[in-house]
């Protein structure tokens, strides 16, 4: 495997890993078990494994749409959710369309000028 392949693979399965494991919080903290919420979801239990192992193949990615039914019933942070697996909100989606340059900005900040970014907001809102 090429590195880029290698790179792009490490941070898939990083991205999986972390969108599984905070599902399985989210279905620990409403105390259900997979077979529950597998049952809601109307999908195999081996499915909702592999979604919090973090060990789904790649045309087995949750859909938008399974994540807007997966963040109903476990009543999580849906926007959350979609980012962990790396999807857009569409309202963030919207605002990035709206405004490209000042999200090109953005992104080229530090961690330093994000915080006191971020903390300007807070006031703002």
């Amino acid at each position: 495997m090429t590195p880029s392949k290698l790179a792009t693979k490490n941070r898939a399965d990083d991205v999986d890993a972390s969108f599984g494991q905070r599902v399985r919080q989210w279905r620990s903290l409403r105390s259900l078990t997979q077979t529950e919420l597998a049952s809601r979801m109307n999908v195999s239990v081996s499915y909702i494994s592999k979604v919090e192992n973090g060990k789904l193949h790649f045309g087995d990615y949750p859909s938008a749409k399974f994540i807007h039914k997966l963040a109903d019933e476990l009543k999580a942070d849906e926007d959350e959710l979609l980012l962990l697996a790396d999807k857009v909100p569409p309202a963030i989606r919207k605002r990035i369309r709206q405004r490209p340059n000042l999200f090109r900005l953005i992104a080229k900040l530090d961690n330093g000028a994000l915080d006191r970014l971020e903390s300007s907001l807070d006031t703002v809102n």
